[in-house]
């Protein structure tokens, strides 16, 4: 039970700092401050939930142990980056993807409506933006493969 509260406390703090920050916005304070408090909550709470179980694993070795505890917890470690980077590269190319489509998708549209002709050179555009995400799952197939 009490994995599941600290594993569910950075959700709620995240959810909070988002609610004083439109709170914050409603009354008053520029957007833009509001923006860089949630990015400075956020880091935070990835700081403190990347470092917290390593602290916590090295400080539960003792001397006489260390060796072995060491040895047994890289590949735990390992995994867990391996995990990070794959949601990483999901995430960021998720994003990539989301913006260039963003960006294709309405001329592909504008072009189609002036032009009919002009659907398929302009859906191949849209397709090579939605082509970045897939990059993106790609890489993170190919890293989870590893464990």
């Amino acid at each position: 039970m009490s994995t599941v509260i600290l594993m569910a406390l950075p959700v709620v703090f995240l959810a909070l700092s988002v609610w004083y920050a439109r709170r914050a916005v409603k009354r008053g304070a520029k957007p833009s401050r509001a923006f860089l408090r949630q990015l400075a909550s956020f880091a935070v709470v990835c700081l403190v939930v990347l470092a917290a179980p390593m602290i916590a694993s090295a400080a539960s070795t003792d001397a006489a142990g260390a060796a072995n505890a060491v040895a047994s917890a890289a590949p735990d470690l390992t995994a867990g980056l391996g995990m990070i980077a794959a949601a990483l590269a999901v995430g960021i190319a998720g994003v990539g993807g989301g913006v260039a489509v963003a960006a294709a998708a309405p001329a592909a549209i504008g072009a189609t409506s002036e032009d009919p002709k002009a659907f398929g050179k302009a859906i191949i555009f849209v397709a090579l933006g939605e082509g970045i995400a897939l990059y993106g799952l790609l890489i993170a197939i190919l890293i989870l493969n590893k464990f």
